[in-house]
Formats: structure tokens, C-alpha cells, sequence
């Protein structure tokens, strides 16, 4: 324990490598895989990748809060369903991505909110797809 205390400190992170079941932990599963880059994990681009915090509550039901960081992708292709930044009329906003049938438009992820209609008045613009959002418990 000691040593990973120690290389914890030079800031290199740990992955365990058994899956936590959110009961009581195993004492026969005090091992450790290799140090834990999150570039890896989150991010395949770097350089299309960017961050940007959440503002306000419009995303809660998808896991969304204020203050999150929130990853985004630019080099993907935005599909109908993807959680987008996006820029309407001015404005920047985290929304769904709807294009269907009915017509485009931006869908909030809390009732307490309308959907935002895409049209040719619209001066629209997509800069990237979120891929994660990442949020503190406390």
C-alpha cells in the first residue's frame, strides 16, 4: 500500500483490477492492474477533443449537472440522439440532437424545458459531440 501511496503521490493514478460491486470488498482483491491514464479511457482524439463546463440543469436526466466537465469530440459525425454543443442564434448550448421526420431541433433532457426548433432562420452550428461528462458525487 505504501508504494501505490508513494506513486499516487508523483501523480500517477491506479486501476484495480477487480470490478467494484458496490458491496463489501474482497481482501483477496487488493491488487492493482497498471497506473490509470484517462486519456485513455475518454479520449480517442486528442486533437479533436475539447472541454467545456456545464451550465445550469436543462441536461439533468441524462446525467448532465451543473459544473460538469463535459468532453467533447469534433470529429464526429452529430446523429440524431448524440448530445451536442451547439451554437443557436449566438448562444452555445449542451443539447440532444434531434433530426427526424418532424424536422431538427435541440432537445433538453428536464421537463422543465422546451425544445429548441432548428430552421433555415436559424443561425445554426454544431462544433462537437459530447462523449463524457464528468461529475463530482460531493
Amino acid at each position: 500500500m505504501n508504494t501505490a501511496l508513494k506513486q499516487t503521490q508523483n501523480n500517477v493514478v491506479y486501476l484495480y483490477t477487480s470490478k467494484v460491486s458496490c458491496g463489501f470488498p474482497s481482501p483477496a482483491d487488493d491488487y492493482i492492474e497498471n497506473p490509470l491514464d484517462l486519456n485513455e479511457h475518454l479520449i480517442s482524439k486528442p486533437a479533436a477533443t475539447f472541454f467545456v463546463r456545464a451550465k445550469g440543469d436543462s441536461m439533468i436526466n441524462c446525467g448532465i449537472y451543473d459544473g460538469d466537465l463535459i468532453i467533447i469530440d469534433r470529429s464526429l459525425d452529430p446523429q440524431s440522439g448524440n448530445v451536442v454543443l451547439a451554437s443557436i442564434n449566438g448562444e452555445f448550448t449542451l443539447k440532444r440532437f434531434i433530426n427526424n421526420s418532424e424536422g431538427a431541433y435541440l432537445q433538453p433532457e428536464n421537463s422543465k424545458y422546451r425544445p429548441i426548433d432548428i430552421n433555415e432562420n436559424s443561425d445554426f452550428q454544431i462544433f462537437g459531440v459530447a462523449i463524457h461528462s464528468v461529475h463530482k458525487l460531493l
